[in-house]
């Protein structure tokens, strides 16, 4: 008789005892009532936004009027925010205007950025393509707004400027400005921003610096706060200086547009933000780039303000009763 392999009888045993435990399994499943399951249903992961990056920005010519900080730092700036630029200096002696901007035409520039009163003038006359100028005040009187050019603002939002005044000097009441013609919309903004801070204003109009030196001397009794703009075809040196000192007599608090004043004797230095100037900028160079000049502000506002204080200046002007309300800010930019 043939013998049984080891593995046929391994198999045998294998098969009986799955019998078994299938049996077993019945029987331990009588015991209890069937589980009724839940159909689950699975939620999608949430799918996150693609993020899109920004579109490099074609080549741009960035013109300076010369090389004093003020333009400097805005460029400096800027040039960190792009890829593909280059910088002319108009006070570089070396080159002409003209052939600058024939090289700027020649190049394959979409766009100058012009820093300045001189640049913007000169791209606005010889470039061929959209220019985006800042650091102008007095822009309408140089007819610099046409089809191909628009703006960005010099000062920080008015209604900035007074919130910090406000939080500094909780005691200011009354401020007095004085402004040349063309800035309609700028003395409506002022007026909202006192407004809304609960601050009176006292605006006047002037075609001079004397006629400032006297508009100031009249209201001078009735203000605790002077704001000070930089339209340079009203105010000298001469009668800035004039007007500081007799706030001083008055215990006027002056608020300025540039930090180095305050060395002068003005109580605030409320100014533009260099990196906020070349955001807005690129912003425009966004839309230009796009086709969308048409839809763009004639001029773009800025949302930053650089706060400092001369504190010694707020001490010495600030009422005795008052100085517990003072709270001094030495650098703040919102």
């Amino acid at each position: 008789m043939a013998g049984i392999r080891p593995a046929a009888i391994l198999g045998k045993r294998i098969a009986v005892v799955i019998v078994a435990l299938a049996l077993t399994g019945c029987e331990l499943l009588a015991l209890w009532p069937p589980v009724e399951r839940q159909p689950v249903t699975t939620a999608p992961a949430p799918q996150r936004p693609a993020v899109v990056k920004p579109q490099p920005l074609p080549f741009v010519a960035i013109v300076m009027s010369s090389r004093q900080p003020a333009y400097r730092n805005v460029a400096s700036a800027l040039g960190d925010r792009l890829k593909n630029y280059t910088v002319f200096d108009m006070s570089d002696r070396t080159q002409a205007p003209v052939a600058a901007f024939r090289m700027i035409n020649d190049s394959s520039a979409t766009a100058v950025v012009a820093i300045g009163l001189q640049a913007a003038e000169a791209a606005i006359a010889m470039a061929r393509m959209p220019v985006v100028f800042s650091q102008v005040f007095n822009y309408r009187d140089y007819d610099l707004l046409t089809d191909n050019s628009r703006g960005i603002s010099t000062l920080p939002p008015l209604d900035l400027q007074i919130a910090a005044w406000k939080k500094i000097d909780p005691t200011i009441s009354s401020i007095g400005a004085i402004i040349g013609d063309g800035h309609d919309e700028l003395i409506e903004e002022a007026r909202l921003a006192t407004e809304k801070h609960g601050v009176r204003l006292h605006i006047r109009s002037a075609k001079s610096d004397r006629e400032t030196m006297y508009l100031f001397n009249r209201m001078a009794g009735d203000i605790d706060g002077f704001w000070l703009f930089p339209d340079n075809r009203i105010l000298s040196a001469q009668v800035l200086q004039q007007i500081l000192k007799s706030s001083e007599r008055h215990r006027i608090r002056v608020t300025v547009f540039n930090e180095s004043l305050l060395s002068m004797g003005a109580s605030v230095s409320a100014s533009a933000v260099d990196t906020n100037i070349a955001d807005t900028i690129v912003k425009v160079l966004r839309r230009i780039a796009a086709g969308d000049i048409k839809n763009v502000p004639a001029l773009s506002p800025l949302s930053d303000v650089h706060i400092v204080t001369n504190d010694a200046v707020f001490r010495k002007l600030v009422p005795a009763e008052s100085q517990a309300a003072y709270h001094p800010t030495v650098s703040n930019s919102q």
